[in-house]
């Protein structure tokens, strides 16, 4: 039989010892825009244009484009399920909260789990890149530099989130701009026909020309997805949201589309403007845009870039803590690791849990992380296949009457994502799957052997109380 969850008020009425006080709520303050500023920034559209979308490139050629366009499809329906469950389910503790409460215990525990692959993964993954754009200017070890950005990041985490939505607003806005100067420049000097997009070409090994098949679209399809993942985190910031009922969808549907616009249209120039395939397979955008302009131009794109690196990090900082937040609240833990964790500052941050995820991620910028590129790409899809699932079972019992945004063509919409998502997981390399599945069954074992024998006390989902009325003035 499945665990089933109770519900919030009688999790906590459940819980004795430490759940004896009432569960630490954060502030409310942000509205729709800065909501909308700091999950943006999460996306990172100029950074991932740069940093991630090369090594696609490098896979898929001129099907890189298509890929994006595709995976981009798939997320509107990945919009939906995040968008009602996260009005139905308002919570910092994101995507397992949603499936806690609504497809049993350990399916959320799971999804906590692949959840804190990525937030862990990809910062410090980011991060390093941030050497190669300071390059024009200074010459970095990206390792060192990585580590330096991680610990920014983690010093502006602590601050008031107001505070930090304004930061990553300015930063935002220079990566916008790099993004268009790069579309730009690669429309003006386009050398091929809006036909190269489906033309399904990658430079091979001694200058011959392969052809992209469908199924390493497919496969690419896991890493596309990753691509605009990041518009999840305004059901992270739910807590923090003024109206969450209506500011939650409104935040995940513009982040998704405005994202999509920003990395799609300069991808679309980069496969038009590249001087030859070879080129093209290489991803040195960098280069592109110094042969395509001067070593001016270049140079400002590429620090727009280096911000951009640095404003993911903040955000992602940001994101990542309110998640270990909500899991000691949750009681995920040991009672003094929850004690720890649950821990608020003076700007309202979760403090604790913002070092505990921004000091790791800067010691990650020294390991090897080139395999958990893979382990990442079948991580956000495992999680996107559970989400979809709860979001299949979101309108049974008491739910069904919840006041929540609703997606349109339910039931028909989660249950092709689930069809199509655990397509893209069979075609992933073995040693990912491997890699992610081995952390999977180490955590269902402490599922076993901790959380479920403590039921009552353990792994409760706790939901905020809603405020209707505003909490002075937000962004």
């Amino acid at each position: 039989m499945t665990d089933t969850l109770p519900t919030a008020e009688a999790a906590v009425s459940q819980a004795p010892s430490d759940s004896s006080r009432s569960p630490r709520q954060l502030k409310r303050s942000i509205g729709i825009v800065g909501g909308t500023l700091l999950t943006l920034s999460c996306v990172t559209p100029a950074s991932t244009l740069f940093v991630v979308v090369p090594d696609l490139f490098g896979s898929l050629g001129t099907a890189t484009a298509l890929t994006i366009a595709i995976g981009s499809v798939l997320c509107i329906a990945v919009a939906f399920c995040y968008s009602e469950l996260g009005t139905l389910i308002p919570s910092a503790g994101g995507e397992y909260a949603m499936v806690s409460t609504l497809a049993g215990r350990l399916a959320g525990w799971l999804v906590f789990v692949l959840s804190l692959l990525v937030v862990m993964i990809v910062p410090p993954v980011i991060a390093m890149g941030t050497a190669d754009y300071l390059t024009p200017i200074v010459h970095l070890n990206p390792s060192m530099t990585g580590a330096g950005v991680m610990l920014l990041a983690t010093l502006a985490g602590l601050l008031d989130l107001r505070a930090n939505a304004w930061i990553t607003g300015i930063f935002l806005v220079l990566e916008v701009i790099a993004a268009g100067v790069v579309a730009l420049l690669g429309f003006t000097h386009s050398h091929r026909g809006l036909g190269s997009l489906t033309s399904m070409q990658v430079a091979g090994s001694g200058g011959h020309t392969d052809t992209v098949t469908a199924m390493l679209v497919v496969s690419g399809l896991a890493i596309a997805l990753f691509v605009t993942q990041g518009f999840s985190t305004a059901v992270y910031l739910s807590e923090e949201l003024e109206n969450p009922r209506r500011n939650v969808a409104r935040t995940v549907l513009a982040t998704l589309a405005i994202s999509t616009v920003i990395i799609l249209v300069p991808v679309v120039a980069i496969t038009m403007g590249a001087s030859d395939l070879s080129e093209l397979t290489g991803g040195d955008i960098s280069s592109m845009v110094t042969a395509w302009s001067n070593s001016a131009v270049g140079t400002f794109v590429s620090l727009c870039v280096a911000l951009a690196i640095i404003n993911a990090g903040i955000v992602m900082v940001i994101q990542n803590s309110r998640v270990l937040f909500a899991s000691a609240r949750d009681k995920a833990w040991p009672t003094p690791v929850n004690t720890v964790f649950s821990k608020l500052g003076r700007f309202g941050s979760p403090w604790v849990a913002t070092l505990a995820v921004g000091i790791p991620g800067a010691v990650l910028c020294f390991v090897n992380l080139d395999t958990l590129y893979g382990v990442t790409g079948v991580s956000v899809t495992g999680m996107y296949l559970l989400v979809a699932v709860a979001a299949l079972l979101s309108r049974r019992g008491q739910h069904r009457h919840t006041h929540a945004w609703r997606m349109p063509l339910w039931p028909a919409m989660p249950i092709l994502l689930i069809a199509v998502l655990a397509y893209i997981l069979t075609q992933q390399e073995t040693s990912y799957l491997l890699w992610t599945g081995g952390i999977v069954a180490a955590a269902t074992l402490y599922w076993a052997l901790y959380l479920r024998p403590r039921r009552e006390t353990r792994w409760l989902i706790s939901l905020p109380e809603e405020d209707e009325a505003p909490q002075g003035r937000v962004l």
